[in-house]
């Protein structure tokens, strides 16, 4: 069986994410979403909530499940029995950044990555971004499932 972490903040979780998520879902057996848990970073939205919008959106997706982790993401793919980590690349920066990650993570753990390209529609979506137009009034209904977007709405 093949199993693979999408790791992510998802603070919170837009439509690339949602992309991946199902793109990853057709190339593997199952995925595991998984969102960090990491105390000393401020999030909008705590993992409880991040857990509950990303299993919501998740759920047309039989394979697909939700968890948590703390510390190194490669001590959960090994807890989680997971061979593969799955990251979405929205740009050339994007990848720069994580092939360093990737590289690392194997040669720790022996984990591969696979790098899903966004589709170009979501190219420029980023949680950061929605996160700081929402909080100034913009409209931000077309980056984010509706579902997520109800509770920035309701968050902010």
């Amino acid at each position: 069986m093949s199993r693979a972490v999408f790791p992510g903040t998802f603070d919170p979780p837009t439509n690339g994410h949602l992309d991946v998520i199902a793109r990853a879902s057709a190339a593997f057996d199952e995925v595991i979403v998984a969102t960090g848990v990491n105390q000393s970073k401020q999030r909008l939205f705590g993992v409880e909530d991040r857990v509950a919008m990303l299993t919501e959106i998740a759920a047309p997706y039989g394979n697909v499940r939700v968890g948590t982790f703390e510390g190194l993401l490669v001590d959960y793919c090994r807890a989680e029995n997971a061979g593969v980590i799955v990251k979405g690349l929205r740009s050339g920066a994007d990848y720069d950044y994580e092939l360093q990650m990737a590289q690392m993570n194997r040669k720790l753990s022996g984990v591969d990555t696979v790098f899903v390209p966004t589709a170009p529609e979501n190219a420029f979506i980023s949680s950061s971004l929605v996160k700081e137009i929402a909080k100034l009034g913009g409209p931000v209904d077309q980056f984010l499932p509706p579902s997520v977007h109800t509770k920035l709405l309701a968050t902010l």
